[in-house]
């Protein structure tokens, strides 16, 4: 089986990203199930790797990803130019630099050169310090590969959060929770749990926006007025949805334990409980898009960057759940293909 190229962005070079990066890739059986392709720089990367020092990390440099050796860790240079490092602060050099990464590592992969996207974090005060139009990569990678919708996924083993909405101040969340936008998002990730996870019929829980899903009107009239048709609708065209479910009985009661996947509402009610339960090797993944990406579930940590004390399994989750959901998604395709290749008739295999 041919090994699968993975994009690896660097992130902000001021964080942790190219640390977890290098640890991550440090172990040599990495080199056995994918060809690494970094997109940053060889100058940040071997200043990191003078911090980290790691035992077995050794990367050559290559100009195009179609060059990469797939015995080898690769080092695709996006910019030319010395670059200032200044650890532990959001940086317009930060900013730049992580930008034009992403760039690079998008045209890549929409010209078929690499199979999954994993990136490192991103900060937003420094995105914005080079005017980045997006709140984060999700919103990023959902506009340049033109889809007017995508989902914010974090998973860890069997556990699958999706939101209906990412990064919105609370105030915002119930005039953006229309039945259309949710509508959307359930069909989102209906398809993501068969397509990429391989679940025949999977099974879906959504939350309700108010305390109690509303306690029937008396805490809000969205969980009756709007989600609930949603609930119902879904399951008059076969998707298995059941809800609203008051968030905090759901997680208390481990009720979260049967479901294939969870649609919370916002981004805390959704990412609270997932990271209370799995902090350190959960991964945000980006469904609804033709290309597969993820990320790890922190952030930049500017408060340890350079100091070698980053924890890498989250990042290391990331790099296998891309290459699985990768895999699961060719697999998908190709058992779809080969089911539309009709059979003959038995008139036409015996020649009649």
């Amino acid at each position: 089986m041919r090994k699968l190229k993975i994009g690896i962005t660097i992130g902000d070079i001021n964080g942790i990203g190219p640390e977890v990066i290098i640890k991550t890739l440090d172990n040599p059986k990495m080199l056995e199930f994918c060809t690494p392709i970094i997109y940053g720089s060889s100058k940040v990367i071997s200043y990191h790797k003078n911090i980290v020092k790691p035992d077995n990390f050794s990367f050559i440099t290559i100009s195009d990803a179609e060059k990469a050796s797939s015995q080898k860790i690769n080092v695709v240079n996006c910019w030319d130019d010395n670059i200032q490092i200044n650890l532990g602060t959001a940086h317009e050099e930060g900013g730049k630099c992580a930008h034009i990464a992403m760039d690079r590592a998008l045209n890549d992969i929409k010209e078929n050169k690499l199979d999954a996207i994993v990136t490192a974090p991103i900060n937003k005060a420094a995105m914005r310090l080079v005017n980045f139009p997006y709140p984060g990569h999700t919103e990023f990678f959902t506009d340049k590969l033109g889809k007017s919708e995508s989902l914010m996924m974090m998973v860890s083993d069997g556990l699958r959060i999706s939101l209906a909405t990412n990064h919105l101040p609370i105030k915002d969340v119930p005039e953006t929770l229309t039945k259309e936008k949710i509508v959307k998002k359930l069909k989102i990730l209906n398809k993501t749990l068969i397509e990429d996870f391989g679940i025949d019929k999977p099974t879906i829980a959504v939350l309700g926006l108010n305390p109690h899903a509303g306690d029937s009107g008396v805490i809000g009239s969205e969980d009756d007025e709007i989600i609930r048709p949603v609930v119902i609708e879904a399951k008059k065209n076969n998707v298995h949805v059941v809800g609203p479910f008051a968030a905090d009985g759901f997680f208390g009661s481990s009720n979260y334990r049967k479901f294939d996947g969870i649609l919370a509402m916002y981004h805390d009610q959704g990412l609270v409980p997932f990271k209370a339960l799995t902090f350190g090797s959960g991964v945000n993944y980006t469904a609804g898009l033709s290309i597969v990406r993820t990320s790890p579930d922190h952030g930049t940590g500017y408060d340890i960057a350079g100091k070698n004390e980053a924890d890498p399994s989250s990042f290391r989750s990331a790099l296998y759940t891309a290459m699985d959901l990768a895999r699961n998604r060719r697999e998908y395709k190709e058992s779809r293909e080969n089911k539309l290749v009709k059979k003959p008739k038995s008139s036409e295999r015996s020649g009649k």
